[in-house]
């Protein structure tokens, strides 16, 4: 009878009202992150010169100082927050079901 009372959990409403919602929340938030990343990788113009410069490590160019004020710097500023985005809204996602799982059983 004891270890019936002990292993008895049950689940808080707030739990059960809210969490279907945030997941579903997060899981769009997902979507339009890598919609976001699909969008930005396709705008992106092509290197022309192949990462050739890796190679040599010419980079002392004007244009090079201030990449991160044209076009192609935002797209990459675009694609690294959308992948921040996606890393953590994952993380969140997969704890949330882990807390409903340690509920469940």
């Amino acid at each position: 009878m004891l270890k019936g009372l002990i292993n008895a959990k049950s689940m808080p409403v707030w739990i059960e009202t809210s969490f279907p919602i945030i997941q579903i929340v997060l899981l769009s938030l997902i979507a339009i992150s890598s919609v976001l990343i699909i969008f930005a990788v396709l705008k992106k113009p092509s290197d022309p010169e192949g990462g050739t410069n890796a190679i040599t490590g010419i980079s002392d160019s004007y244009y090079m100082h201030n990449k991160s004020n044209t076009k192609e710097g935002r797209l990459e500023r675009l694609i690294i927050i959308s992948l921040v985005c996606i890393f953590v809204f994952t993380i969140l996602y997969f704890v949330l079901q882990l807390i409903l799982n340690s509920f469940a059983g």
